[in-house]
């Protein structure tokens, strides 16, 4: 049994198929790029069908203040993975650098808090009759702050970003036995997209995500998107070792946005799940009377 199992490999923080579109919720630096008033919500059903499957629910919000050059932003994220919860609420601040006519460097910091839960004692254990004395107890609502930094270079046709959401490692324990889980990890993530125009109503852009961390296998996301007459983007992409997948998003005028994506997991997993969903819908607030020329790109 000890040789059978050499490599295992666990999902940490929350992953996103449409990650291009919802830097915000692990780079503080994005916060104020939409230059309006925004609002997104974000539903994720990962590996639908199989018992206890990963499910995050996520709402962001995003402002520019009157100066334009600082940016503020929320973040909540409910997450759940059988019987454990976490409930993340972050606020983000980012302060905008002109480098050039076209570019600019934003700076970005991000504080908050993670309620955890985990209802030990209510999982299945074999045989019946015998209780394991470790899940005898549970974790309930354990508060643990943290916070993160970030970089976000841009133009209007280019983005890098670089990230470190949560600086501070959390565990969380029970009461009165020795379980502890290791909560909340340090993740570096490092992420870039470019926009080519192909035709007058065609635009190409590929996007990129890496993520790191300490004793785990380097994970990245590719992605290519094609924008058509303004309105609709169409698209792929694939994930390291877990998965590819279809993106849509359909920008029904210069407010509302819909975002659909769909993963097809490349592991043996894929013989017990229907696969994973991703909805997205994204609205912006525009005081502004000036024409409306161009869709933001990211």
């Amino acid at each position: 049994m000890i040789m059978g199992a050499l490599v295992s490999k666990g999902q940490q923080d929350p992953m996103y198929t449409q990650y291009m579109f919802n830097l915000q919720t692990i780079n503080p630096a994005y916060a104020g790029t939409w230059q309006s008033v925004g609002i997104m919500a974000l539903s994720r059903l990962q590996w639908v069908d199989f018992k206890g499957h990963p499910s995050t629910q996520t709402f962001s919000f995003q402002t520019p203040l009157r100066s334009e050059n600082v940016g503020l932003g929320l973040n909540v994220i409910a997450d759940q993975l059988g019987l454990e919860k976490r409930l993340s609420v972050n606020i983000d601040y980012s302060y905008k650098v002109l480098l050039s006519e076209h570019t600019s460097l934003r700076f970005g910091i991000k504080g908050g808090f993670t309620n955890y839960s985990n209802n030990l004692s209510a999982y299945e254990q074999y045989p019946d009759d015998i209780q394991d004395p470790i899940f005898q107890d549970n974790i309930q609502n354990k508060f643990m702050p943290n916070f993160g930094f970030g970089l976000y270079l841009s133009s209007q046709t280019y983005y890098l970003s670089l990230s470190l959401p949560k600086i501070i490692d959390n565990n969380y324990q029970s009461n009165s036995t020795n379980f502890t889980t290791k909560s909340e990890i340090r993740q570096l993530y490092f992420a870039g997209g470019i926009v080519f125009p192909i035709s007058e109503n065609v635009q190409f852009k590929p996007t990129f995500m890496t993520k790191s961390v300490t004793g785990t296998p380097f994970q990245y996301d590719l992605s290519a998107n094609f924008l058509l007459a303004e309105k609709f983007w169409i698209g792929g992409m694939y994930r390291s070792g877990d998965s590819f997948g279809v993106i849509a998003q359909w920008i029904l005028n210069r407010n509302l946005r819909l975002g659909y994506a769909y993963d097809f997991t490349t592991t043996d997993l894929q013989n017990f799940h229907n696969g994973v969903h991703e909805v997205m819908v994204s609205y912006e607030f525009t005081y502004s009377k000036r024409r409306f020329v161009s869709p933001r790109f990211f």
